[in-house]
């Protein structure tokens, strides 16, 4: 057998095995992979080749498919969005438009009507871990212990002005207790106080703000004067929120 049938006979063979395809395809894989890979580095004329035929068939493919699931999908993913922002917008301008609206508290509140509004707020937002509840009448946590304290600085006798800390304190919960500033001149006529509560002046921080602290705010920039009409005070707060019932 001359030399040439011996070649041929082996391409034949080689061609017949598969082994040809089986090569091809490799590195057809390798030559798709560095197409893919050069589009964030350099590359050269044939995974360019290689490459331009990818886009040729994913760029139209990827045209013409229907994304209709994804978008509904996105869609639902957007409305949660929109919903947890705008509910944080909609604090944001609810506080800030009770802050500028004028009500009964722009001239002067007694220490005991303060107090009320705090306990209030107590009542509405003080948290029920580990409250008893209550089966006697009705389904209800346990009251909460609150109380309150006016403490006055020992001012030097020469100032013309007196100081004061007025401190709403609730055992339970210590996020519901509150320490706010009191000053005036020893002789004014006005025997009010000039109440300090300071907080961030940062618009988005009107997010954050509960009630009782917008209050303190309100009545701080409105100049109201407080007037302590008692020193102090203890009672017990009913908690608005409601167990859920469990019988054993």
């Amino acid at each position: 057998m001359s030399v040439e049938n011996t070649i041929k006979d082996v391409i034949t063979n080689k061609l017949e095995d598969g082994l040809v395809e089986k090569l091809i395809g490799e590195q057809l894989e390798k030559g798709i992979n560095n197409a893919l890979n050069s589009l964030f580095s350099s590359y050269g004329d044939v995974t360019k080749v290689i490459e331009s035929k990818v886009k040729s068939v994913m760029i139209p493919y990827l045209e013409s498919y229907d994304y209709t699931d994804y978008i509904l999908k996105l869609d639902s993913v957007l409305v949660k969005v929109l919903k947890n922002t705008a509910l944080d917008h909609k604090k944001i301008l609810t506080n800030f438009k009770t802050l500028i609206d004028n009500d009964e508290h722009g001239k002067s509140i007694t220490v005991t009507e303060l107090y009320e509004k705090w306990t209030d707020y107590v009542a509405k937002e003080v948290k029920t871990d580990d409250l008893e509840i209550n089966y006697d009448d009705g389904v209800s946590y346990e009251s909460v212990e609150v109380s309150y304290e006016v403490e006055y600085d020992n001012d030097r006798d020469w100032s013309s002005f007196e100081g004061a800390l007025l401190n709403f304190e609730c055992e339970h919960d210590e996020e519901m207790n509150f320490s706010i500033r009191l000053s005036r001149r020893k002789k004014s006529s006005d025997k009010g106080w000039d109440i300090e509560y300071k907080t961030s002046h940062d618009i988005k921080s009107l997010r954050y703000l509960n009630e009782f602290e917008l209050l303190l705010m309100k009545l701080t920039q409105n100049g109201a004067k407080l007037v302590i009409d008692k020193d102090g005070d203890s009672d017990e707060v009913q908690p608005e929120k409601e167990p859920e019932p469990t019988f054993s």
